[in-house]
């Protein structure tokens, strides 16, 4: 007889552009409904007991300090119950909640990653399904510390910088 251990991973979703859906009547790519649960759905991962919080379904660039600070005490109190946290966020501000988390966590007893994606879900060479199975693998496997995890690598926090030339993060000069 085996015996599996689900990994209990928490997904705080925030919006961002990997959740934005195109409205038709209007044109233009919004944050109105999440798509995360569509994504979620298309993964193999029996493995996982996933926890999904919808913390807010903003534009990154919409956020304020006080969205920065809900974020990462959301994501201090999922760490207390589970053995990873994932947070989708969008990409402009994602650095300013990385070190906002460490500046009130310091180091959090688990793993702790943020991703999101430069292209929404929706479009056809969307970055947002890779980001957020990179992010399902390694929320497993990091240390304890808060993380920038897309585009086939994770970086650290602090001194996680968004480099809007190559389109991805890299650590700060």
């Amino acid at each position: 007889m085996t015996l599996t251990v689900k990994s209990r991973i928490c997904i705080i979703s925030t919006g961002g552009t990997i959740e934005k859906t195109y409205d038709e009547l209007e044109g233009v790519l919004q944050n109105r409904v999440s798509v995360l649960d569509v994504m979620l759905a298309s993964l193999i991962l029996k493995h996982l007991d996933i926890t999904r919080v919808p913390l807010m379904n903003k534009d990154s660039l919409d956020m304020s300090d006080a969205d920065h600070t809900l974020i990462a005490e959301a994501a201090g109190r999922a760490a207390a119950d589970h053995d990873g946290v994932i947070v989708v966020h969008g990409t402009d501000r994602l650095t300013r909640t990385g070190d906002r988390m460490v500046s009130r966590l310091g180091t959090p007893r688990v793993p702790i990653v943020l991703t999101g994606a430069m292209r929404p879900y929706e479009m056809r060479r969307t970055d947002a399904l890779q980001n957020l199975t990179e992010a399902l693998m390694a929320v497993q496997l990091l240390a304890p510390g808060v993380y920038s995890v897309m585009h086939g690598q994770a970086l650290s926090f602090p001194g996680v910088i968004k480099d809007y030339v190559s389109g991805t993060f890299v650590r700060a000069p």
